[in-house]
């Protein structure tokens, strides 16, 4: 990649050297111990001054595994997958772990939570691509996007509003009159889609956050519902509710909402359910979490959908098993659905949809909870699908969409992922059912929520923390 240098390389060396010793005995808000804990245990690999050894330098811009401090503070406790980066969480205590990342947190020249710049291009094994930011300062927490033409496409934003993208420009007035939802940290308008049809019919699909006990409540019993709409005058008209779970199967304290939409060359509506931290019951057909849907445009349920005919099941279930699926995908040439599935700690999922598939969650997965406790040690059992590849550690992976058409020569039918956690998009080189190469294409400069092909076949990504629309092309 293309990267503005900030600090001239000559005074580098200087300021970090400065820094470091400032930090370890300057700084009241660390002891001595923190210090002491860094020569001990992190030095011998990462240099007595954070510049690097046999391991990187912990003094940089660029991190590969996320730039928090709970992400060091969780590789650190448990280690990185496929690094000489061992887990220390049965070595060190809490305390010391949490001293050593406040520690290199401190001593970085370029603080965390920076903003870093997005270079006019940056560079691929392939391509040099072009980056154009399409709106800013005018767009908060932006989540789906969806294309009308290649002209015009609709943004949501999660705090409750739909946005008009026009020409490249964003209409600074949210469409009018759209459904309030339930608001909570993960919770709000999530997943956007256009009717196949949609020059004949008007339709614009929606997922989003609902409670019918409490919408004011963060606490109240809620769960993702589907909707549909029209846009006139900008304002939305003509509402439908689609998908709607009755009070008696709505989740208290949910997480995981999942609310990704996507229509498949038949027309039929694909949309997940993430498990609502209710990971049991993604195994119970009888219950919403832990699951894809697919239905009919006008929300009634296709006649060969695998639990039609079981009593008491939801019959717009597709699949099972899943914890949060965060993106679907439909490939360019054989018209199945991709999809990525949020995992645990570790255990980030891409799968093939099967009607009918269970793929495990939680009986089988390759991650571990956010606590540190065993999920399962399973990762293989009778009658759950095993994933087409996994990412241990945890990319937070997100949004997933093939690249469509010629623009990118050699990339046709290649997937991009997006990552929230790594800030990342990967091209993800398909071979029939199998990934064969990955590449990452951006990255560190926000947390990745949503990546899709334009009808113009250019590439149009939502970044999150900084909020951003962009659009990349290949520079000519």
């Amino acid at each position: 990649m293309i990267y503005p240098l900030k600090t001239p390389l000559r005074n580098r060396a200087l300021s970090t050297l400065i820094v470091f010793w400032g930090i370890l005995f300057s700084t009241p808000s660390l002891s001595q111990d923190a210090a002491q804990l860094y020569t001990n245990y992190c030095a011998g690999c990462h240099g007595a001054r954070m510049e690097g050894n046999s391991a990187s330098a912990l003094i940089k811009t660029e991190w590969a595994y996320g730039r928090t401090n709970d992400l060091l503070v969780r590789n650190i406790s448990y280690g990185i997958a496929g690094t000489e980066m061992g887990a220390w969480k049965n070595v060190l205590t809490e305390e010391d772990i949490q001293a050593l990342a406040d520690l290199i947190v401190q001593a970085q020249n370029t603080p965390f939570s920076a903003i870093r710049e997005l270079p006019g291009q940056i560079q691929t094994n392939h391509y040099v691509l072009d980056v154009e930011v399409l709106a800013e300062e005018d767009i908060e927490t932006p989540w789906s996007i969806g294309f009308i033409n290649s002209e015009l496409a609709l943004v949501t934003e999660r705090r409750g509003t739909i946005r008009v993208l026009k020409e490249g420009s964003l209409n600074p007035e949210p469409v009018m009159d759209t459904p309030i939802p339930f608001k909570t940290r993960f919770g709000g308008f999530l997943g956007i889609a256009v009717d196949p049809a949609y020059e004949e019919n008007g339709w614009i699909y929606l997922a989003l956050c609902e409670s019918t006990i409490d919408q004011r409540d963060p606490s109240a019993p809620a769960m993702t519902k589907v909707i549909r709409g029209r846009i006139q005058d900008n304002t939305w008209v003509d509402e439908q509710t689609l998908f709607q779970a009755p009070d008696s199967l709505q989740v208290a304290g949910g997480n995981r909402w999942g609310g990704r939409l996507l229509f498949d060359g038949e027309g039929y509506l694909y949309f997940s359910i993430g498990d609502l931290a209710e990971a049991d019951a993604s195994q119970d057909p009888h219950r919403v979490p832990g699951k894809t849907f697919r239905i009919h445009a006008d929300g009634s349920i296709p006649a060969d959908n695998p639990y039609v005919h079981e009593p008491g099941a939801l019959g717009a279930i597709f699949t099972l098993g899943n914890r949060n699926t965060q993106g679907f995908a439909l490939h360019p040439e054989t018209g199945e659905v991709w999809s990525t599935d949020h995992g645990p700690m570790g255990g980030d999922e891409l799968n093939i949809l099967k009607k009918g598939a269970n793929y495990g969650w939680p009986i089988v997965t390759y991650g571990i909870d956010y606590s540190g406790k065993t999920v399962s040690e399973l990762t293989h059992a009778e009658g759950m699908t095993q994933p087409v590849t996994y990412w241990t550690p945890s990319i937070a992976v997100s949004s997933a969409a093939f690249i469509r058409g010629t623009q990118f020569p050699g990339w046709e039918n290649n997937l991009l992922i997006g990552a929230l956690a790594y800030e990342e998009v990967r091209r993800l080189v398909v071979e029939g059912e199998q990934i064969t190469k990955q590449e990452t294409i951006l990255k560190g400069f926000g947390r990745v929520r949503d990546v899709k092909t334009s009808p113009d076949e250019s590439i149009c990504v939502l970044l999150n923390n900084p909020d951003k629309i962009v659009r990349l092309t290949i520079a000519h």
